[in-house]
């Protein structure tokens, strides 16, 4: 199916990768604690998605039946889980940038922003709270917390490349999305310092970053996890519960 254009796709898009990427940490989780917080945080996000899509379609049709090409979302989201400190800085990271940008959008009067907001600052606190708990902890738990760090901070650049053009009266258009990076930039540089992180620095002029999933092009990873996301409803096309 052609996707539709809209600048709300690739956020919901970015909702619906991140909350299954969550959901593979079912049975998993260090603690059983751990495995309820993170469980209600993909369907946190998955509720998002799905709101997002109802106003673009047919949301089984969206989530299910669009080929690899066809998503929107940033790379960041689709990055595997690794290790939990790994799945923790990715939070970070997505979370705090949510959270800015739903909380603009809902002042612009985007009211399914401002249902998400408070959702997207609990998420923002959950991953606050486990950086500085790993970063500061043991010297383990520091190194993994900073591999991390450096492995994803490449692909948050995309996060600030405006999703779509919107049309007139979208409130996505008006977003300053240069603010956006300076607001989100100062966040994270005092979180990692609190946690004894080091920032990584910007990569240097012709070094690889992410930028492209916006466009439809993924890392490898993605496809295997589209592949499992999309089998069932793939594999019995019209059932229903």
């Amino acid at each position: 199916m052609t996707p539709p254009d809209s600048p709300l796709l690739p956020l919901a898009d970015d909702a619906l990768v991140l909350s299954h990427r969550l959901g593979e940490w079912a049975g998993h989780a260090p603690v059983l604690e751990e495995e309820l917080a993170l469980a209600n945080i993909a369907l946190d996000l998955l509720g998002q998605a799905r709101a997002l899509y109802a106003e673009l379609g047919d949301e089984d049709e969206l989530a299910y039946l669009r080929e690899e090409r066809d998503f929107r979302n940033c790379q960041l989201v689709e990055q595997p889980n690794g290790d939990f400190a790994h799945t923790m800085i990715r939070q970070l990271f997505f979370s705090t940038y949510q959270e800015l940008l739903y909380t603009r959008l809902a002042e612009l009067g985007q009211p399914l922003a401002a249902k998400a907001v408070k959702e997207t600052a609990y998420h923002r606190d959950h991953a606050e709270h486990w950086t500085l708990r790993l970063g500061d902890g043991t010297a383990e738990s520091h190194a993994r917390a900073q591999r991390a760090t450096d492995a994803l901070w490449r692909y948050t650049g995309e996060l600030f490349f405006p999703p779509g053009p919107g049309g007139p009266g979208e409130p996505v258009s008006a977003v300053d999305w240069d603010a956006l990076r300076t607001a989100w930039t100062e966040r994270i540089t005092g979180i990692l310092g609190a946690a004894t992180l080091t920032v990584p620095e910007t990569p240097q002029h012709g070094a690889w970053t992410a930028g492209a999933g916006r466009q439809g092009l993924h890392t490898e990873s993605f496809g295997r996890m589209l592949a499992e996301m999309q089998h069932l409803h793939r594999s019995h096309p019209g059932a229903s519960w």
